[in-house]
């Protein structure tokens, strides 16, 4: 009998504990495979939504912590603190460009969507924005919404639609061309529209600056904090504590799912450690027909390593299906729309490597029962019964 027969013959012997044995694998290979694809697409997401924002410079409030710096990126609400005074004075500032922003939140059928306030005009070049229908605002104080691509996919809206925001009924202007980023999925106001709703008169979120010279970027950034009392961050720090945070939270993740394979691990010792004592007359009667300890050593590692290429290959379809399904259903919120903006990362690499990993993780579990099954002595295991 060949050794690949003698493997499947083991396997099969016990059914229920196979089974069970390979579902401890698949779990913790699916959970480690969905953290691993809903994080894979995070730091291009990040990168894609920085260069989205089209700045150099952030100003936001006195105090603002990375949290903040977070929902910017993410259009999530933020706290209104900065004054028409204040955004005139940044203005003022000549060899730069400054956009201000009032962001909000709303719902429409009952889910939550992000509202921007903004000058349509200024915001349109700055972001240099195209319309895929309808129109865009004909002024700066218009009444109306342009909304994203995505957002207008989800709720059905086109140009006419009515959408109520904060109790209002606002007419739908256009929809936006496609960006890749936030701006899909939120709705467009003009500033002085999305204050009055708000009741955020003459009141702002952050301020976005976009400098003539690259390299001057510190020296704007001082000229900034001269004139107003506000935080100023650059787009590279914003990006770097933005990264900072899902990085730690992605790792987090890892490590629960990486609890779950040494779980599993340590079923597959159970089980080989049992296969050994149960098969002890037949690892004697291998050695009396010349089977070398190396060769039985080999027969259980290789038994090992089936159990973890069968989990391994079953945990990565199962995790790759849980991270499909699980990325439109994640709420929105500052820490997880980067996911829900983004698609998740089902990398043909990472799915391999998941699988190779499985099949290494099982074989070093597999090394201490098959060097107990290897020294067992051929009298002492042909004569048990």
């Amino acid at each position: 009998m060949t050794p690949s027969k003698l493997v499947f013959k083991s396997l099969t012997r016990r059914k229920g504990r196979f089974i069970f044995t390979l579902l401890g694998i698949m779990i913790g290979m699916a959970s480690f495979v969905t953290f691993m694809a809903l994080g894979g697409s995070l730091k291009s997401q990040i990168e894609r939504e920085s260069a989205a924002l089209g700045a150099n410079l952030v100003v936001t409030p006195k105090g603002s912590c990375a949290y903040e710096q977070v929902s910017i990126l993410t259009g999530e609400q933020l706290p209104t603190n900065i004054t028409k005074d204040e955004v005139a004075a940044i203005r003022s500032i000549d060899g730069m460009q400054a956009i201000p922003y009032l962001a909000e939140r709303s719902a429409i059928d009952n889910r939550p969507v992000s509202v921007m306030g903004m000058l349509p005009e200024e915001t349109r070049k700055f972001k240099n924005w195209k319309i895929a229908q309808g129109d865009y605002f004909p002024g700066e104080s218009s009444e109306g919404a342009v909304v994203g691509s995505v957002l207008a996919e989800q709720f059905g809206l086109v140009p006419g639609s009515d959408v109520r925001i904060r109790g209002s009924q606002m007419k739908v202007l256009g929809v936006l061309q496609e960006t890749g980023g936030k701006d899909d999925l939120t709705v467009f106001l003009s500033l002085p529209v999305a204050q009055k709703l708000y009741d955020q008169k003459d009141l702002v979120s952050y301020v976005a600056v976009r400098v003539d010279r690259l390299d001057e970027v510190e020296l704007y950034a001082n000229k900034i904090k001269d004139k107003v009392a506000l935080g100023v961050v650059s787009d590279k720090q914003m990006r770097s504590s933005v990264l900072s945070i899902v990085g730690t939270v992605n790792i987090t993740l890892q490590m629960i799912a990486a609890v779950a394979i040494l779980a599993a691990a340590f079923g597959i010792v159970n089980t080989m450690m049992t296969a050994t004592y149960e098969r002890r007359r037949e690892i004697g009667i291998l050695q009396a027909m010349g089977a070398t300890r190396t060769g039985i050593f080999k027969l259980f590692i290789f038994e090992s390593g089936i159990y973890g290429l069968i989990g391994g290959i079953g945990g990565a379809v199962l995790g790759g299906m849980a991270a499909v399904f699980a990325t439109p259903l994640i709420s929105q919120n500052a820490a997880t729309s980067f996911v829900k903006g983004s698609q998740s990362s089902l990398d043909p690499t990472m799915f391999v490597g998941a699988i190779l990993f499985s099949t290494l993780v099982a074989m070093i579990a597999g090394l201490y029962p098959a060097l107990k099954a290897s020294k067992l002595s051929p009298v002492e295991a042909i004569s048990y019964e």
